[in-house]
């Protein structure tokens, strides 16, 4: 009678939300991607002190994301066979050096480097900080994944201000400074790491076992391509105001770099709180019903956003910003209940794709911004969350019968 007893509580440990790491995970989030947002905050000044075109600059984006993309996929599939607990204070450890290389970066080729090093950073963080939010969840997969995402989005909003308040006021050197938020990161991440080895291998171990839908390969693999089309269009998309509407807003409309920057957190903030209410409602009503209003319902705003005054751009950029990133909790969690037991690597794959399509979306909007204009880049993706309409196709997982989940609770 013990024994069952205490197999039975074992078993319900796995539906225990442990809010401390999932806290601890998402601020180390913010921290990196604070860190890593300084780089495009940033772009205006260097392509003055450089004397770089915007190909040159868009290229700087895609060396940091393509790096994080094509090894993110790699790190996920190798640490679901064999787990990396300490995996997350190495990956801060090459932000922090990537860091110190840009604060002296002196040339277009270790700016290059820098931004390789960075990206490698986050190829090592991403997985396996997603593994640890869905360790951490207690079953409240999308709150999990979207209070670890939400720690990002509010650090990329918080890197412009980052950039206005110390690096263009102090210059290039002063990144050097922000190492400091790594070092912090690296303390704890260690301690996140312990809780991983001892608590978080035999909850992901637990939960891995439970099987959450009955669908054939086929309906499988065909899901993964309409989800990895919905990141196409929401990444590209985001790729080109995120790069370019710094640039946009003095162009377009006269205003000081200063100025974009805060027309910049004021995008990029509306993020955050999309990212986790994107969650939270698809824990509750399901997450393709999200996805689908997520990306199709930005259309409007896009079609939009070209042709508008100051004022309205700003507020249009809000509802997009609002309505697009509550897809990507979603659109992850989906995907990792297609195919339980391989959390890292499906991870790695969306994080990973989503940061190459960055990369080659800056690269390419670029590209097409020095032979028309910045304006015609606006115009050209505002079509993008059309795709939306691929959300359709998805199966609704969530009248799929599954493992039930006893409340979730603070573990002490």
């Amino acid at each position: 009678m013990n024994t069952s007893r205490s197999s039975r509580f074992a078993d319900s440990s796995i539906y225990v939300t442990t809010f401390t790491v999932l806290f601890a995970i998402s601020f180390c989030h913010l921290l990196n991607d604070m860190m890593q947002s300084l780089l495009a905050a940033i772009y205006p000044q260097l392509k003055a002190a450089f004397g770089l075109n915007f190909a040159q600059v868009g290229f700087i984006t895609a060396t940091y994301q393509l790096t994080a993309s094509l090894l993110q996929p790699m790190v996920g599939l190798y640490s679901d066979r064999r787990p990396l607990p300490f995996s997350l204070p190495t990956a801060m450890v090459f932000t922090l050096v990537g860091l110190l290389a840009l604060s002296v970066s002196h040339t277009y080729g270790l700016l290059l480097g820098a931004s390789a090093l960075v990206g490698l950073g986050s190829a090592i963080f991403h997985p396996e900080s997603a593994r640890v939010a869905r360790m951490a969840s207690g079953g409240r997969y999308g709150l999990a994944q979207s209070l670890f995402q939400v720690g990002g989005n509010f650090g990329q909003a918080l890197g412009p201000l980052a950039a206005a308040a110390i690096v263009l006021n102090f210059g290039q050197a002063s990144i050097a400074w922000f190492a400091l938020m790594a070092m912090l990161s690296i303390v704890i991440l260690y301690n996140v790491g312990v809780w991983y080895k001892h608590h978080g291998l035999a909850r992901i171990k637990a939960s891995s076992m439970h099987r959450t839908h009955n669908l054939s390969r086929p309906q499988i693999a065909g899901s993964i391509l309409v989800l990895l089309a919905l990141i196409f269009s929401k990444q590209i998309y985001f790729s080109g105001i995120s790069t370019y509407y710094t640039f946009y807003l003095i162009h377009h409309f006269g205003v000081s770099l200063r100025t974009a920057q805060l027309y910049l957190f004021l995008f990029l903030t509306p993020v955050a709180i999309g990212t986790l209410a994107g969650g939270l409602i698809g824990d509750r009503i399901g997450r393709k019903y999200v996805i689908w209003f997520s990306v199709l319902g930005a259309l409007p705003f896009s079609l939009l956003l070209p042709y508008m005054n100051l004022f309205w751009t700003g507020i249009l950029s809000v509802f997009i910003g609002l309505t697009l990133s509550s897809s990507f909790p979603a659109i992850v969690v989906y995907a990792q209940e297609l195919v339980p037991g391989k959390i890292g690597t499906i991870s790695g794959l969306f994080f990973g794709f989503a940061f190459g399509l960055s990369g080659l979306g800056a690269a390419g909007l670029g590209w097409v911004a020095d032979r028309s204009s910045v304006e015609f880049v606006y115009v050209l993706t505002s079509y993008l969350p059309a795709l939306g309409l691929l959300a359709a196709l998805l199966p609704d997982l969530s009248a799929v019968p599954r493992a039930q989940f006893v409340p979730a609770t603070v573990e002490e």
